[in-house]
């Protein structure tokens, strides 16, 4: 069963820091388009958030302690964070084809700021991760 656990593990982790590095890395150089990244993005945040599920239910289940309550502040920065990319970023990517340039500008400047705000979340979700087992 230890290799179930090491899978999940491996798999979410992979995922965040993808979701994490991307998201990051877009905040701070608006020139890449962020277009590109979205779906990929989007879908690292699901298997984020399938994979965390589990090991929520292998490692903590219905025991809500001090730990419990900083992954879950951590939780609730990731789905922000998913709402924001898809609110901000995605929608706006899919307005981008027959836009003219001082649309596609301010549909740019829109999904940079969106990158920018989910960025943040996700540092916090990071943060969470990493101090829970110390609270």
């Amino acid at each position: 069963m230890q290799y179930v656990y090491i899978v999940v593990v491996g798999l979410h982790v992979m995922a965040g820091v993808f979701w994490a590095g991307t998201t990051i890395t877009l905040a701070r150089d608006p020139d890449i388009r962020a277009e590109r990244f979205i779906q990929p993005q989007m879908g690292a945040a699901g298997m984020v958030f399938l994979t965390g599920a589990l090991l929520w239910y292998f490692f903590h289940g219905a025991y809500f302690g001090s730990m419990e309550m900083v992954l879950a502040l951590g939780i609730m920065a990731a789905f922000a964070a998913a709402g924001v990319l898809g609110a901000m970023v995605r929608a706006p990517s899919r307005r981008l084809a027959g836009a003219n340039a001082e649309t596609e500008t301010q549909l740019r400047a829109r999904m940079a700021t969106g990158e920018r705000i989910a960025a943040w979340l996700l540092v916090v979700t990071v943060l969470c991760m990493a101090v829970a087992r110390m609270v």
